[in-house]
């Protein structure tokens, strides 16, 4: 279309565009802002909120008591078992001791000494029953530390059954909540683009076409961008099943705008070529001529061959000659190139006009 435009207004076209695109710039901030926001018009959930308070309190609380009496256990443990390692150590050393002078006291068979020998064995005795009764210490400890492992383990699978059927109902909801913000993304965009299908059908053409145009590329933007990728998948089947309908409502609004324009353009090819070259607009015309196209049925045509003055398609005029000076020009053309005379319809020329605009 640029090739029928003065330079001006191509260039003014292409900052109107410009102005177009920033405007739908804005306009999808604004929309991005509003659609990311929507989520919060939804309680913010956590696990807690689908398990029972008071058993939840009271099982962390008997995990926390359960945990701080283990560290308790572990800690006495190791005392335990560090006394008992200096019992051993004293036993062993007093049983060394008393080893030795029991063979020092039998080579010299010195009854005096059966006193001695009495003391040096209770002590030994002595040092035995501690070292017992650390290990007994160190026993208990092991035990009240198994125990207390046990209650939080306990405890902990009692929870974890709790979270785990509270999971369950927080994915349920979850899913629950993203299908309905997706109906609010839904209920703000699809009258966008509704709105977007009526502009473009009815304004686009406008003199504010860059705020028509603008809104529609943001109104397109919302719909595919913003909201199609938070469409519920449901493992796929969703997404598959939208698209399928889709695909099938697009395919069948084109095959029948295909069908309607080949009924429009059969009904165009029968009126007569003048009044067919004055209904096609001169914006129009010169488009379809620069792509070598016929302007009528938009055949193409070998417009380079100088023979061929009329569509071999459909018949329309291509080109004529000037009623001046009877130079080859387009039919479309409002001034001829040659002499500068304005063009005039056939019906018009003085005595009439050969086929293809040659004054009889």
């Amino acid at each position: 279309m640029t090739k029928g435009l003065r330079l001006t207004e191509t260039w003014m076209r292409r900052g109107l565009w410009l102005v177009a695109l920033v405007f739908a710039g804005f306009l999808i901030g604004l929309g991005g802002k509003v659609v990311g926001d929507l989520p919060r018009v939804e309680k913010r959930l956590s696990l807690d909120d689908f398990m029972d308070p008071a058993l939840t309190a009271t099982l962390r609380r008997t995990i926390q008591t359960a945990e701080v009496a283990g560290q308790n256990a572990e800690t006495a443990l190791q005392q335990a078992q560090l006394k008992r390692r200096s019992a051993q150590a004293d036993s062993a050393a007093a049983r060394e001791t008393f080893n030795n002078w029991l063979s020092t006291r039998q080579a010299t068979q010195l009854a005096g000494q059966d006193t001695e020998l009495v003391a040096r064995t209770q002590a030994l005795d002595t040092l035995k029953d501690k070292e017992r009764a650390a290990g007994v210490a160190v026993e208990a400890q092991q035990q009240a530390a198994l125990d207390a492992r046990q209650s939080v383990e306990r405890e902990r699978r009692k929870l974890g059954e709790l979270e785990q059927t509270a999971q369950q109902a927080l994915n349920a909801e979850y899913r629950r909540v993203e299908l309905r913000v997706f109906l609010y993304r839904l209920a703000l965009t699809l009258p966008l683009l509704v709105v977007a299908g009526w502009l473009f059908a009815k304004k686009r053409k406008t003199t504010y076409w860059p705020f028509v145009w603008g809104f529609i590329i943001f109104a397109g933007f919302a719909f595919f961008v913003e909201l199609v990728p938070y469409l519920p998948s449901y493992g796929g089947y969703v997404r598959y099943i939208v698209g399928i309908v889709v695909t099938v409502l697009v395919g069948r609004q084109a095959i029948l705008s295909l069908n309607r324009y080949l009924e429009k353009q059969k009904l165009a090819e029968q009126l007569p070529s003048a009044q067919r070259r004055d209904e096609l607009s001169y914006d129009t015309a010169l488009t379809r001529l620069s792509k070598s196209v016929c302007p009528g049925c938009e055949r193409a045509v070998d417009l380079k061959n100088t023979g061929i003055d009329f569509c071999p398609h459909c018949g329309i005029g291509l080109f004529d000659h000037c009623f001046q000076c009877t130079t080859r020009k387009s039919a479309y053309a409002r001034f001829c190139h040659a002499c500068g005379t304005s063009g005039r319809p056939a019906a018009s020329l003085p005595g009439g006009a050969a086929p293809g605009g040659v004054p009889a």
